[in-house]
């Protein structure tokens, strides 16, 4: 699909603009049409499992009604308001609902963004790019590239040793006590082995002539192209029109030093 074809550099530096510009707007109803408008690029564009994206959607709703509920309150009481809204039993100035619903949904505005750049993004494709358009040092990229390929091999090893304890007759914790003592016992064996594969990675890449230097060739070379600039021209346009719209209905606030 479109935005798995983007080059992830181009993508993500759209993507922190586009949270730089959404944290000055301090109205609900511009991060709530962007959120919609988000959603709809990221699943229109998109090939991911849906309801994995639910998953990784509900912990920052939870994180965006606690931002919403601190905020109301633990808002200032000291001004007066004429009009009052009552939430769970509780009455609050409009004034106080209006600010902390902008806050929580530009929690939601954050997370969006964040989630269409890590359902539509290949974590490698986007090291690469960040050495090849970004100019960062290759010591630092591959090794935080070899360390995100560890970590599926930590959960197997896990398994395993789990496995192996269970054959040993190691009877299943129950208590908390015996929780921690089990992940202690089993921290040895997982730090050996990561420690055994850090040196044998080590070791390969420099039999392979891995020296770090910047001027090397890539197997895999990431571009950019014109369809890359689809996309930063597409947000901002969205975000252009939301914005307009809130204008025109009356809506839009810009942050003025409010809380």
């Amino acid at each position: 699909m479109f935005l798995h074809d983007l080059n992830p550099t181009v993508k993500a530096l759209t993507i922190i603009g586009l949270v730089f510009l959404l944290a000055f707007l301090f109205d609900p109803v511009t991060p709530l049409i962007y959120i919609c408008g988000t959603m709809v690029v990221t699943f229109w564009f998109g090939t991911f499992k849906k309801k994995h994206y639910v998953y990784y959607f509900l912990p920052f709703l939870l994180f965006a009604f606690g931002m919403f509920w601190t905020t109301l309150v633990f808002t200032d009481k000291s001004t007066a308001s004429e009009e009052n809204l009552s939430l769970f039993g509780i009455n609050f100035p409009a004034e106080d609902v209006w600010v902390a619903t902008s806050l929580g949904l530009r929690v939601l505005a954050f997370a969006t963004l964040s989630l269409l750049f890590l359902f539509t993004t290949n974590m490698v494709h986007f090291i690469l790019s960040l050495i090849q358009q970004l100019k960062l040092p290759p010591k630092i990229a591959y090794g935080v590239l070899a360390g995100y390929r560890f970590l599926p091999m930590l959960k197997t090893e896990f398994q395993q040793v789990l496995a192996a304890h269970r054959i040993r007759g190691v009877n299943k914790p129950e208590t908390w006590k015996e929780w921690i003592v089990q992940y202690q016992r089993m921290a040895i064996p997982l730090l050996a082995g990561a420690i055994r594969k850090a040196e044998r990675t080590a070791v390969a890449m420099e039999s392979k002539g891995f020296t770090g230097d910047r001027d090397r060739t890539f197997y895999r070379p990431m571009k950019i192209q014109r369809k890359d600039w689809i996309f930063p021209l597409m947000m901002f346009g969205m975000l252009g029109i939301t914005i307009a719209l809130s204008v025109y209905f009356g809506y839009f606030s810009f942050y003025g030093g409010e809380l």
